[in-house]
């Protein structure tokens, strides 16, 4: 009877023994996996390996952040001093003597800054006169025709639009 008793403890020993190797074996498949979730980059088969991996990448994104911040800063300085608004105003000359219309104008282009020029035409129909004035924080060191200014104006509040 005591074989018997020892024999049964030991099949229950046994039984007990192979279920938790089961559920350990589970346990250490189901880390296994979530492991290799963590594990990134070509042949990785440490953290460690991960993290030189994730740690190179991050090198690399940083170097280019860092050339695309310059590059960006270059682009802003171009931006700046190109044509930003440009405006055209028609008008007549020679009011009412019948010489030519709405056909002359004054345009302006004009940067960020207020930099830029002005360039004007004067139509009749026997003549057709063009002047151009530079233009520096809105205004101009040689004398601008109303109409000038009216397209100086306009275009300086596209700007700002």
């Amino acid at each position: 009877m005591i074989a018997t008793f020892a024999s049964n403890y030991l099949l229950v020993g046994f039984i007990v023994l192979c279920i938790t190797t089961l559920i350990l074996l589970g346990l250490v498949l189901y880390l296994f996996l979530k492991m290799r979730r963590f594990l990134v980059g070509i042949d990785s088969k440490h953290i460690g390996d991960s993290l030189e991996f994730v740690s190179s990448n991050l090198k690399e994104l940083q170097a280019f952040k860092s050339e695309l911040e310059k590059y960006l800063t270059g682009v802003e300085k171009r931006l700046r001093k190109s044509v930003q608004s440009v405006h055209t105003v028609r008008f007549n000359p020679f009011k009412g003597t019948g010489g030519g219309g709405n056909q002359s104008f004054a345009t302006a282009f004009l940067n960020e800054d207020g930099d830029g020029v002005v360039v004007s035409s004067l139509y009749s129909r026997d003549h057709v006169s063009v002047f151009s004035k530079p233009i520096k924080k809105h205004s101009s060191e040689f004398e601008l025709s109303d109409e000038e200014r009216l397209a100086i104006d306009r275009a300086k509040d596209e700007v700002r639009a």
